[in-house]
């Protein structure tokens, strides 16, 4: 497995320009509601430091037309996931005001393009994560409750064809996410023990447990902690953190009803509008 440190260490010679015209693609994408082209073909498929580069520019547009930061995302953090997208390590994205839906609201379908959805836990801070060794004891002290969360993962990047370098230039393929309401704090459960269910239209089709998020949640919100800092974006107090998959993720068509159940942290629901798919 390729780290990230080493990945920065051997990065090949910047391409600004290579890397404007890769934002600017997955910008169009955006903004468009229409899939485009991989950019590894601008970036290299795994070239991780330009990779984020892009993705500052992603976030550096959408703070500029008046979007807030709210939070960070793990993604590929489990190994079901991560067999599903080809990969072997994990990544972070940017979680924006507009992307949180309230318990059980109803998502329009049309701002997304290629809708999968995925249950985890997400974890609210009551302190910055920007100083200090970063360590377990650290991320527990800095964490002030932890919610069921429903992710709902969407790609930029037509039939989600990426290599690593594509999602983590696309934001960590974010879409929106959904919080629970029942709040817990880690002296009222343990992150690595919990069991997921996660139901669409009444139907289980994922299953998972926390000790399949890099072994425990609770690794994950450290390596984010670690990366961000290393990025220059520390994890700030206030600030969602959802940690990564469960399980594995499921399409989502027009129409459904997607329920996630966590032990000890109870339920989170979304519905989805009718309409067309951008598939």
């Amino acid at each position: 497995m390729v780290t990230m440190t080493e990945t920065t260490e051997r990065e090949p010679a910047q391409n600004p320009v290579a890397e404007d015209q890769a934002a600017q693609r997955l910008l169009t994408a955006l903004q468009t509601r229409q899939a485009c082209t991989p950019v590894r073909d601008l970036i290299g498929p795994t070239d991780l430091a330009a990779a984020y580069r892009v993705q500052e520019r992603l976030t550096a547009g959408r703070v500029s037309g008046g979007a807030t930061i709210v939070g960070r995302k793990i993604g590929l953090t489990s190994a079901a996931v991560q067999d599903q997208m080809g990969v072997d390590q994990p990544d972070f994205g940017v979680l924006f005001d507009d992307m949180a839906y309230g318990d059980g609201e109803v998502v329009p379908i049309d701002r997304l393009l290629q809708p999968k959805a995925e249950a985890e836990v997400a974890f609210v801070l009551k302190k910055d994560l920007a100083d200090g060794p970063l360590d377990i004891e650290q991320i527990r002290d800095a964490i002030d409750y932890g919610v069921a969360a429903l992710e709902v993962c969407d790609s930029r990047i037509d039939g989600w064809d990426i290599a690593f370098a594509d999602t983590v230039a696309d934001n960590a393929s974010s879409g929106v996410y959904v919080l629970g309401t029942d709040r817990r704090t880690l002296d009222e459960f343990r992150p690595v023990d919990v069991g997921m269910s996660m139901l669409v239209n009444g139907e289980e089709v994922s299953t998972g447990e926390g000790a399949a998020c890099l072994g425990d949640p609770l690794n994950a919100v450290a390596w984010l902690a670690r990366a961000a800092r290393d990025f220059g974006e520390p994890l700030r107090a206030g600030q969602v953190i959802l940690s990564g998959a469960l399980g594995p993720m499921r399409p989502i068509q027009p129409g459904d009803e997607v329920t996630v159940v966590i032990d000890g942290l109870g339920s989170v629901k979304a519905r989805f509008s009718e309409g067309n798919s951008h598939e």
